[in-house]
């Protein structure tokens, strides 16, 4: 449950907000010599002012190929570059902007839940399977499954407390 929480609050870092971040370029892969590459194995990512990323690639040849996945990549960011590294402004968010990448957060934060609830649900055929085969008794089975159950709800809270700090950072202008 702990690694679905990690995974959904990774997911929300590749979410654009107002600010430049490094992990908005998680998600991008280009194709070098013809194998389907992350980004953060071809090139250095830096933040190096507020709304300005730089990439900075190990190869040079590997430019063209570079600023075309991230044309691709639907981030909405157009590069540009001088030979030796490439350069991302991120624009303003408009409202309708923001309001649409809430729900993507949204969206993100309930693909975690149901992940949590999955496991809550593996777990929980496991015990019956248990208690089946005579190997738990019907007090010691409620008792696992009254803790997984508090277990599965403080995992779903952290994972709405993340997304609450998500679009607070989105909608602020």
């Amino acid at each position: 449950m702990a690694k679905s929480v990690e995974s959904t609050r990774g997911e929300f870092a590749t979410v654009r907000t107002g600010r430049a971040s490094p992990a908005l370029l998680d998600r991008v892969s280009v194709e070098y010599y013809g194998i389907q590459t992350p980004l953060r194995q071809l090139a250095n990512v830096s933040a190096s002012e507020a709304r300005l990323l730089t990439i900075t690639p190990y190869d040079k040849s590997s430019i063209r190929s570079i600023e075309k996945a991230i044309m691709e990549s639907g981030l909405g960011l157009t590069p540009s570059n001088d030979g030796n590294l490439i350069r991302l402004t991120l624009p303003e968010l408009t409202e309708e902007r923001r309001r649409e990448l809430v729900r993507v957060v949204r969206g993100i934060a309930e693909d975690g839940r149901v992940a949590v609830r999955n496991i809550r649900r593996s777990v929980m055929h496991d015990l019956r399977d248990l208690k089946g085969e005579g190997d738990v008794g019907s007090d010691e089975e409620h008792r696992a499954e009254t803790e997984l159950q508090g277990l599965t709800d403080d995992r779903v809270g952290e994972i709405d407390e993340a997304l609450g700090r998500k679009e607070q950072e989105i909608l602020e202008v």
